[in-house]
């Protein structure tokens, strides 16, 4: 029995030892299958990273109408920003299409569109096919997730009627007589919220767009005229009314002086097409009339220390004056730096309108420079923050209104200043942006002497009238001084 017992468990030995070759052998056959596949993943993943640097290298440089980038959602507190990018009035485009906030609006770009159809001369079938055979294009002037639930019958009638309406809308807009819209019976306050409207990123049109509904109209020049004076009103500021100081005319001279100089240095840049009308309005604010903005060539503004971004009132206090640019137009960059005699400094900034338009208007600049598929310089984000960096408090905002660069249409001082602290917050501008301005600051600053100098002239002779009563003691104290000299007895004996 047990002769058999050990045969069997011979037998049970050599079955278990085939058993266990072939489960070997599987598991080989297994680990060799489990790496090909992660080679294969591996060979996957190498072949992604190199299609995602060819994709960047060809990827048009046309930045496409998109929602504001999370990264200004997502630092900022939603619900007290969403004002700034999301419409009041009107929505513009496929993003915020639909809402139930809008509907009113909806009704008014009908009314415009009708009456834009009647002054082109010609029928609406006619304008609606230009959209129609062009959809294509127009949608890939959009980022695929906006437009993803619209086919192309839908966005070509959106596009239709918006556009018209846009164009209608800038037109009477622009009336001399400002009675268009009251023959159409659109109201006052509709009509102001529609100008903030316009300049949301989030509810742009593709400027081509406009530009083939304009060449249909038997009113396209009037049209075109009207955007660009829709434009200037933007960034037009009022004239300069407040009263100069005794240095006027000598800081005059040196703003020419240094404006030439400037001038004849800056390039002369074509102006590209336009992307859309926030874009437009962007390249207007930014449009090159001078300014010392990009010095990269020059080795003395490199490494700067930051620090010669300070506020207005420690400015005034080291001796150095705001003017107010002499130009009209709102020019990002137009800002100059240059001192008068050893212990003045003069630092030249565009006059600006502070209202309700400026935060949203600035906002959806920043928005627009911060679209991933975007390459500029920031412009924009860059003057914001110089801007911000001037103002920390009411007082600053006073004394900007003072030299006349600032023009409070909003409210208070201190809601002119926490506008800008809250729009600056959390920006990245571009470094080489103003360098050579803040570059002659931080050498001015670095000057004890003068430092001192304007120090005592800023607290004792910060008016005209100081400055002559100062002059008139020194006089009357000589008169003093002469008169007892002249009145000693030894002295007369003397003479």
């Amino acid at each position: 029995m047990a002769h058999v017992i050990s045969m069997d468990f011979d037998s049970m030995k050599g079955i278990r030892g085939e058993a266990n070759e072939t489960s070997s052998g599987t598991t080989e056959e297994v680990q060799t299958q489990n790496i090909a596949i992660e080679t294969t993943k591996l060979e996957e993943r190498f072949k992604t990273v190199m299609e995602a640097r060819k994709n960047a290298g060809s990827q048009s440089r046309t930045p496409k109408i998109q929602k504001v980038v999370f990264l200004l959602r997502d630092l900022r507190d939603h619900e007290d920003f969403k004002k700034y990018f999301e419409p009041r009035m009107v929505s513009l485009g496929p993003i915020h299409y639909g809402k139930e906030n809008y509907q009113l609006a909806e009704k008014h770009k009908l009314v415009l569109t009708s009456e834009f159809i009647k002054d082109s001369g010609k029928t609406m079938q006619e304008v609606y096919k230009k959209v129609e055979e062009n959809i294509k294009e127009l949608r890939e002037c959009f980022e695929e997730e906006v437009t993803k639930d619209y086919d192309d019958e839908a966005l070509a009638w959106l596009l239709f009627v918006d556009g018209c309406a846009i164009l209608q809308y800038i037109y009477c807009a622009t009336d001399p007589l400002n009675k268009k819209f009251k023959e159409l019976s659109i109201k006052h306050d509709s009509v102001a919220f529609g100008h903030q409207d316009l300049f949301l990123l989030e509810n742009q049109l593709p400027y081509r767009l406009l530009e083939w509904l304009m060449s249909l109209s038997e009113m396209k020049k009037k049209l075109e005229d009207s955007i660009n004076e829709f434009i200037k009103r933007f960034v037009r500021v009022p004239k300069d009314q407040h009263s100069n100081c005794c240095l006027n005319w000598l800081s005059k001279k040196l703003w020419q002086r240094v404006w030439k100089q400037d001038q004849a240095k800056s390039e002369d840049i074509g102006v590209p097409k336009p992307i859309h009308l926030l874009d437009k309005l962007r390249t207007s604010l930014l449009a090159k009339h001078g300014g010392q903005g990009v010095n990269k060539n020059d080795p003395t503004t490199q490494n700067e220390d930051w620090q010669s971004y300070r506020n207005v009132q420690e400015l005034q206090a080291a001796g150095i004056y705001l003017k107010r640019s002499k130009n009209d137009s709102l020019s990002l960059s137009d800002i100059y730096f240059s001192t008068l005699f050893p212990c003045f400094g003069f630092l030249w900034l565009p006059p600006i309108k502070v209202d309700d338009s400026t935060g949203p208007k600035f906002f959806n600049l920043i928005a627009y420079e911060m679209c991933l598929d975007f390459d500029n310089d920031y412009g924009v984000t860059s003057y914001i923050s110089f801007l911000d960096s001037l103002i920390d408090e009411a007082n600053d905002v006073k004394e900007l209104r003072k030299a006349g660069v600032l023009q409070n249409f909003l409210g208070s001082d201190q809601e002119v200043a926490q506008l800008f602290n809250e729009i600056g917050n959390d920006l990245v501008p571009n470094p080489e942006i103003y360098s050579k301005v803040r570059s002659s600051i931080q050498k001015y600053y670095k000057n004890m002497f003068l430092t001192w100098t304007s120090q005592v002239i800023h607290d004792h002779f910060s008016s005209p009238w100081t400055i002559i009563a100062f002059i008139a003691a020194v006089f009357a104290l000589i008169l003093s001084t002469l008169q007892t000299w002249y009145t000693v007895p030894w002295l007369n004996e003397l003479i």
